[in-house]
């Protein structure tokens, strides 16, 4: 069994897509960070486990799954329907080579990546490629890895930081980090990031923190 780790915060809407469409032999472990609009509910009735994080952040919500989970391997998502759960056996199947794989994200339709995030995307990807040597397109949120490894890198960040830190730690262990092409479909319901330039902004800030604190 492969667990996927789902951060959750009010994907009401879009579970059922992405729950029914999880590949078998992948159980989802969502992640409720507060919704207040039945994800939880959502989550438990397609079968998912559902862990509650009330420390709100990204990065809270992703560790509080790694931390529930239990199979050697671990995946992770977004729980909005901007990415196929279908993709993931690639991803898996890419631990072979590698560490740590990434999907690289292909916008699949009008409106899945706004020009504001691609390019807050595009920079750090550039900062975090200098500071890990990694050759790296994109810091995706689907990715997947082996649990304790993971868990053995000590992530810190509990804010939209958590990925790249997954990154360039993972990287500075001596991992291999790749990434393969994934479609990147417009999400269901609102974004609460990279919809809009604020949340964009904030994300792109608890990123180049992370990179800071390291280089510090």
């Amino acid at each position: 069994m492969i667990e996927v780790i789902l951060p959750c915060l009010d994907e009401a809407a879009a579970l059922p897509w992405v729950l029914t469409r999880m590949p078998d032999g992948f159980r989802p472990i969502v992640v409720d960070n507060g919704s207040t609009d039945g994800s939880a509910e959502v989550a438990a009735g397609h079968g998912a486990l559902v862990v509650a994080e009330p420390r709100r952040g990204f990065g809270a919500a992703c560790h509080a799954g790694l931390e529930a989970a239990t199979a050697d391997v671990v995946c992770f998502m977004d729980a909005d329907a901007s990415l196929d759960p279908r993709e993931l056996p690639r991803l898996v199947a890419g631990l072979d080579a590698a560490g740590l794989v990434l999907g690289r994200r292909r916008p699949a339709g009008r409106g899945a990546w706004p020009p504001h995030a691609r390019l807050g995307n595009a920079v750090l990807a550039r900062s975090l490629n200098r500071r890990a040597g990694t050759r790296l397109h994109d810091l995706g949120p689907m990715r997947a890895a082996r649990r304790a490894p993971l868990l053995d890198l000590g992530l810190a960040d509990r804010r939209f930081g958590y990925p790249l830190e997954m990154v360039l730690a993972a990287a500075r262990a001596g991992w291999t980090v790749t990434e393969l092409d994934v479609a990147y479909l417009p999400r269901t319901g609102r974004s609460k990031v990279t919809g809009t330039a604020r949340g964009t902004l904030r994300a792109v800030r608890d990123m180049r923190r992370v990179l800071a604190e390291v280089a510090a």
